[in-house]
């Protein structure tokens, strides 16, 4: 069983920088992918990026490529989302997620985080 706790949401400005920090209980969080999405009002849920077990590989979502940063530290498992240049359209709630291997559908992941809130003004 794993647990996981966004943190680092808010409300920012075209063109500014946030850094969401995800938090996982247990002892396996090394043995997971995990993955951020992100889920706007009306709209289904995306793939934003992924990391592999190691940090080693990293994916990201065309929109995203070039602006954001997936990382972790498996040390204080805890799973990162830099995210710099934000325009409104990143406005979401953003989800982290484990899974056994990389995906970009969320069917493939696990657990899920309850999700913080990003909001873009113009």
């Amino acid at each position: 069983q794993v647990q996981l706790v966004e943190s680092g949401g808010g409300l920012v400005q075209a063109g500014d920088s946030l850094r969401l920090s995800c938090a996982a209980s247990g002892r396996t969080f090394s043995s997971y992918v995990m993955g951020w999405f992100r889920q706007a009002p009306g709209k289904e849920r995306e793939f934003v990026a992924a990391i592999s077990w190691g940090g080693t590989m990293t994916y990201y979502a065309d929109s995203v490529k070039g602006r954001f940063t997936i990382s972790r530290d498996n040390a204080k498992n805890t799973v990162y989302l830099q995210m710099n240049r934000l325009k409104p359209e990143d406005t979401a709630v953003y989800y982290c997620a484990a899974g056994p291997k990389v995906a970009t559908t969320h069917e493939e992941y696990v657990y899920w985080g309850q999700g913080t809130q990003v909001t873009v003004s113009s």
